[in-house]
């Protein structure tokens, strides 16, 4: 064999080696389009949100995304963040409730929303099943009456104790308006304080027999202890009335205005990093958690299993429990990547 058969037969090898790592790499690159890119997650300081968030890293991580240490803060300056660059995504924006937290960010200018993470969330006012049927009280304004008011009264005031929401959650805000809306502020004290504490100091009310009355949302735990219709009740409004004046939103849940949006969760990405990686705001857009799902993963917080290391094995779970549903969406993910 002379030089040049030689040479030749080398060129072909080298060529159909180089070949076949170009397909190798294309071929990986398709499977995980976004190797390589960090993405760093935003997410509140609350645990019983932590699950979903983990369900989308999971997610993210095998399309190749290498994902940071997420970033934790309230909502309003999550939606700030998130416009700025200083972080890249959440899936904890309510869509109504933080409505003014997104827009004072700048909207759609700065961010994008994508699919609903959680949809059909609920919250509003509940009392005890027996107080409601013991005293018929089928309405918030019912409180309006010291008489009833009084009989949720547990520092000895003479006024309602209701267990409100944390400061920054947006909810706080609703519910101050609504006790001016509805004339509430002479027989009713908000609680506020960490939310949690307050709650397990009422469900500790609630198991002693006593009155309670108190905020919350559907879904998380509380509703799987305090269970809707067994142990407690809604206690509607009598018209929807909301800061801001936006009055037409759904309010209504099973015949009762619950005098908060029914509202959903959704994703917020970071603009340019939206249009950057088009496989991440695909997969954003088409991640869902059923509330059954987050309620029961919430409940086996409250029974122990609730640090770190529970809640993304919960969330590993989950995606084992929903895998063909879950490859649905990578590979529509890594489609939306070569277009």
């Amino acid at each position: 064999m002379n030089k040049i058969h030689v040479s030749r037969r080398f060129v072909q090898c080298a060529t159909a080696l180089s070949l076949a790592i170009a397909s190798l790499c294309a071929s990986a690159s398709a499977e995980k389009p976004g190797d390589g890119v960090k993405v760093t997650p935003i997410f509140p300081p609350i645990a019983e949100e932590r699950f979903r968030g983990e369900v989308a890293m999971e997610g993210l991580r095998e399309l190749g995304y290498k994902i940071q240490e997420p970033k934790e803060t309230e909502y309003a300056v999550m939606m700030v963040a998130l416009a700025n660059g200083d972080a890249d995504f959440t899936v904890h924006l309510w869509n109504t409730l933080h409505d003014t937290f997104y827009q004072k960010a700048g909207g759609d200018k700065t961010l994008v929303k994508a699919g609903d993470i959680l949809p059909g969330v609920l919250q509003g006012y509940l009392i005890d099943k027996k107080t409601a049927e013991a005293h018929n009280i089928t309405s918030l304004t019912d409180l309006q009456k010291p008489e009833i008011a009084k009989l949720f009264d547990v520092d000895g005031d003479g006024k309602a104790d209701l267990t409100g929401c944390n400061p920054g959650w947006g909810c706080e805000l609703t519910i101050d308006h609504h006790m001016k809306a509805y004339g509430l502020e002479k027989t009713v004290n908000v609680n506020r304080g960490s939310y949690f504490a307050l709650m397990a100091d009422t469900i500790t009310r609630y198991k002693a027999g006593k009155p309670i009355l108190y905020y919350t949302w559907v879904p998380q735990w509380i509703s799987g202890v305090l269970v809707e219709g067994k142990d407690v009740v809604w206690l509607p409004v009598p018209k929807t009335d909301l800061p801001g004046g936006n009055n037409s939103v759904d309010t209504m849940y099973q015949g009762k205005n619950l005098g908060f949006a029914v509202d959903k969760v959704v994703a917020v990405v970071n603009k340019d990093f939206a249009a950057k990686n088009p496989a991440a705001l695909k997969f954003l857009s088409l991640v869902q958690i059923s509330t059954d799902d987050e309620s029961t993963q919430n409940l086996k917080m409250q029974q122990g299993e609730n640090k770190a290391k529970d809640v993304t094995r919960h969330a590993k779970e989950w995606v084992a429990a929903h895998r063909a549903q879950f490859d649905q969406w990578l590979q529509a993910s890594r489609d939306a990547a070569k277009q």
